[in-house]
């Protein structure tokens, strides 16, 4: 909501300091991290091709209101540009060495700072990115034709993530059909394959930022640990996330979060986390803090009384033994289709100590839906980073530096109780991967001291 004060003068003054002042949420990214990237997207690209990368739209709930900006994260992880209505223009074997990295950018002024609040300034966005060469966005139209002038081949940016659905156009969309019917003759290549083969490998500084979003997390699950109680409501706990998630620099959850309590956990996607938690009920939260656009991705699931049943102990159990275990079997070289197929057989043997199914059950086994997939259906690892379910090639083997989820479950909807285990790894060139939530608890005895310490 806006308050409009007609004495403008004093809010210009301000403004005029502030439009060089443009601070983000999250602390400054060092501008190497984005070099580096742009290193290896130059090095993947063939000769006398450019790559262009825009900022997502804005988009609008009617009226004159818009959801919150969220940037593409190709040109965030190629620039470090946090900031609608930008362009990095990629051109590696320009002729002018001032053109083989390009930004353009909104012209920040006084009235956008008293409004939207200050834009990147050239030199800030030099800072922040590495780029030497920034423009203002009103000169696109004048340089990038040149630049096309000089080269054979545009890669453009889509999205073929095999889990996405998107049926919108995007600025992407409508850039590439400028491209189309002002370059008939240049060559047209998706910059996907590119893109998933070098953000699927993260640098230090990524996995530093992912081990940031981890802590957060854990901050808010110690919260809301001592938090629920029979009858708290499940949106009651996604405001203590919230919380402690906005009080340490994060925007918030980094995907919608899921907190379901007794049927509800039976639901993998529940989300409208609406319902009163009851006494004797398992309580599933698949909740995690973003930090500076890099996700964690965290499940726990605790007793609502603080106290596990002998039942709720045995399946618990079941589903940390499969998660430790797996965990061991991501290193270099493993392939994911196989990875997944391990893991189903230590599923099964739990699964059959819990009495869940039997031998006949896994010798009739349909082969294309094991007998374990009725109480465990999804997938048990996937890429970590920008996004939740991040870019990263997965038909190819697994190699170091890689971040993925563990997160098996068993649902029971009979018996109104899902549990689901998640922590985040990052595989390592020797020895087993690292866990970034090592110190989010897990075990029986100690959820069930923390939640009982008060």
């Amino acid at each position: 909501m806006y308050f409009i004060d007609l004495n403008l003068t004093y809010y210009y003054k301000i403004s005029k300091f502030d439009t060089n002042n443009k601070i983000m949420k999250y602390h400054p990214i060092p501008s190497q991290l984005f070099k580096k990237n742009r290193v290896k997207l130059s090095q993947q690209m063939i000769p006398n091709s450019i790559a262009v990368f825009n900022s997502n739209d804005v988009f609008s709930t009617g009226a004159d209101s818009t959801l919150p900006f969220e940037q593409h994260r190709n040109i965030f992880y190629l620039s470090g540009v946090d900031q609608e209505e930008s362009i990095l223009v990629v051109f590696p074997d320009a002729r002018e060495k001032a053109h083989r990295e390009i930004l353009f950018l909104k012209e920040t002024n006084d009235h956008i700072a008293v409004w939207e609040g200050a834009k990147l300034s050239k030199s800030q966005a030099t800072a922040s990115s590495g780029i030497q060469t920034v423009y203002w966005l009103e000169d696109f139209d004048a340089i990038f034709p040149k630049l096309m002038a000089e080269a054979k081949l545009f890669y453009f940016n889509n999205n073929d993530h095999y889990r996405q659905a998107v049926e919108m156009e995007t600025r992407d969309d409508r850039f590439l059909k400028m491209i189309k019917s002002s370059y008939p003759t240049h060559g047209i290549l998706p910059n996907f394959p590119i893109m998933e083969l070098i953000r699927g490998v993260k640098e230090s500084e990524e996995i530093a930022l992912i081990q940031t979003a981890c802590d957060i997390t854990e901050k808010g699950f110690k919260r809301v640990l001592g938090f629920v109680k029979p009858g708290v409501m499940e949106y009651e706990i996604e405001a203590e996330y919230t919380h402690e998630f906005l009080r340490n620099r994060s925007k918030g959850f980094a995907y919608t979060p899921i907190i379901g309590s007794g049927y509800n956990a039976c639901v993998l996607h529940y989300i409208e986390n609406n319902q009163t938690c009851m006494d004797g009920d398992m309580l599933l939260m698949d909740v995690a803090a973003e930090y500076a656009n890099y996700s964690s991705d965290m499940t726990r699931t605790i007793p609502v009384n603080g106290r596990f049943t002998a039942r709720q102990k045995a399946v618990y159990q079941a589903v940390l033994n499969v998660k430790n275990e797996a965990t061991q079997l991501l290193v270099p070289g493993v392939l994911l289709d196989e990875y997944h197929k391990e893991v189903g057989k230590m599923m099964t043997s739990e699964l059959l100590n819990l009495a869940l199914i039997d031998k006949a059950d896994v010798q009739n086994e349909d082969p294309k839906w094991p007998a374990y997939k009725k109480y465990f259906m999804h997938g048990t690892s996937h890429h970590m980073g920008l996004d939740t379910h991040d870019l990263g090639a997965i038909k190819t083997p697994v190699s170091s530096q890689m971040v993925f989820t563990v997160e098996p479950g068993i649902y029971i909807p009979n018996e109104k109780m899902g549990i689901r285990l998640e922590d985040d790894v990052v595989v390592q060139a020797d020895g087993p991967p690292l866990n970034l939530m090592q110190h989010i608890p897990i075990e029986i005895e100690e959820i069930e001291g923390l939640m009982n310490s008060n």
